[in-house]
């Protein structure tokens, strides 16, 4: 038995693929561990999206490497390999520039991943970052029961990856390729195999997940839309979300199905991702977004109009270059119309190969850094108010595990809130009300609504 240990940096998509890989790797022999000074094999699933991810990464290999000699004392062979889009991105410039890297495996590539150890093993240095022409889906070998089981009762499955979009900040196409959409069928069957061995929650993601067109059993394209609803009726899965979404495709009519499924679908969480980036219409059309400010508060509102309880989440880059204070100002000015459950604020780093890397009006860094700052308090007066305003009430939350203490529990409600309320463990897979009583950090409080008073009912999802 061999023990593979797998890091993964970033968002969903990584999450995913660092549980594909497990799962690529467990017919082999090699089983899951937490722990990377005991690991045989250690896989770092990188992430190019956050300032300085590169020199990140290289800290990380570095800190690996001295488990890597440790364990070479103890007279036992540890193997590092990159994976990831900063894999993807650098190629053989890792090996290059450190030599206890054993395998660099780009994005598209993790079914050859058996293959590839065995060759490093064999003592060869290997980087793979070619984009194949087979369809990689089908030769990832699928999640074991244990597998599925240990991972809890909430389950991300891709649908969508690459993207055609081409924002001027973004490596994402050069790393993950172009939009690729998974056929319906082999996706319902993923959620079958999930939803047989517990899994009450899946996430449909995908860099643009809204984006969606794959085939159905007779060959034509399935929107998001129709995928949802397919999923919707598969025993035993409650709730549905997805994500990321482009304002783009929101816009368009193949979307119409998904605006509407979230108005007939209780299954479909009240909850969307919906990166706006900024709120000039001048910077949007910089960063080549395909949506102007209007646009994006039409795709807003046609949710809203869906399903009134809805709520959302963006992502937020300040400091684009050319960008002005009154640009900002209508950042700040959309923020405040929208009315965000939270967002992710980034300030502008250049990535190299990227159009917005070469222009030359940069915004000076304490500017940018003075301007998140402002937009930072902004979004955290809204999410604090958005979560002070289920006080009172009652939420169904899907319960998933047991809490620090003795007799809790904690689940998610329909917004992704983090629920703690004490109750028996038999409650763990089910949907419960719970009347929210408090509000910390991160954290809403409850106890069961049986016990409790009972009052205003926030939301199905049941």
């Amino acid at each position: 038995m061999r023990k593979v240990h797998v890091k993964s940096f970033g968002c969903q998509m990584n999450v995913y693929d660092s549980h594909r890989m497990a799962d690529t790797l467990a017919p082999e022999g090699y089983v899951e561990t937490q722990l990377p000074a005991e690991a045989d094999l250690i896989i770092l699933n990188t992430c190019h999206i956050r300032e300085k991810a590169v020199d990140k990464v290289y800290s990380e290999i570095g800190r690996m490497r001295e488990l890597k000699d440790a364990a070479e004392i103890e007279g036992r062979r540890m193997l590092i390999a990159v994976a990831g889009c900063v894999a993807q991105a650098e190629g053989e410039e890792i090996i290059r520039r450190t030599d206890s890297v054993d395998v660099v495996v780009g994005s598209q590539n993790y079914h050859k991943l058996p293959g590839l150890i065995a060759r490093a093993l064999d003592g060869e240095k290997i980087v793979d970052t070619e984009f194949p022409l087979e369809d990689k889906f089908d030769a990832l070998a699928q999640p074991s029961r244990e597998a599925i089981a240990k991972r809890g009762i909430s389950a991300f499955v891709t649908v969508q990856e690459g993207c055609d979009k081409f924002c001027t900040f973004c490596v994402v196409p050069y790393t993950r390729g172009a939009e690729i959409s998974r056929p319906s069928p082999k996706i319902i069957a993923d959620v079958e195999r999930l939803a047989a061995n517990g899994v009450r929650e899946i996430s449909l993601i995908g860099q643009n997940v809204n984006a969606y067109h794959g085939a159905d059993e007779n060959g034509r394209s399935v929107t998001l839309g129709a995928l949802m609803r397919r999923i919707a009726n598969v025993p035993g899965i409650a709730r549905l979300r997805y994500m990321t979404s482009h304002p783009r495709d929101m816009l368009s009519s193949v979307c119409d199905n998904l605006i509407a499924a979230h108005g007939d679908l209780p299954a479909l969480m009240p909850y969307v991702h919906l990166p706006v980036q900024a709120g000039s219409d001048r910077i949007l059309a910089a960063m080549n977004r395909k949506h102007t400010r209007r646009e994006y508060m039409t795709a807003i509102d046609r949710l809203r109009a869906a399903r009134p309880d809805i709520a959302f989440t963006s992502d937020f880059i300040v400091g684009f270059p050319g960008e002005t204070e009154g640009d900002f100002r209508e950042t700040l000015a959309l923020a405040e119309d929208v009315n965000f459950a939270t967002a992710y604020t980034f300030m502008y780093s250049a990535r190299p190969g990227t159009p917005a890397a070469a222009l030359e009006d940069q915004v000076p860094e304490a500017e940018k850094y003075e301007r998140l700052q402002r937009l930072q308090e902004l979004i955290t007066r809204q999410w604090r108010a958005f979560n002070a305003s289920f006080v009172g009430k009652t939420m169904e939350i899907l319960v998933e595990k047991p809490g620090k203490l003795t007799g809790q529990l904690v689940g998610r409600s329909p917004y992704l809130q983090s629920v703690h309320v004490m109750a028996k463990p038999e409650l763990i897979g089910t949907i419960v009300p719970v009347a929210i009583t408090d509000v910390g950090s991160n954290t809403l409080f409850g106890e069961l609504a049986e016990t409790a008073p009972a009052p205003e009912l926030v939301s199905s999802g049941a």
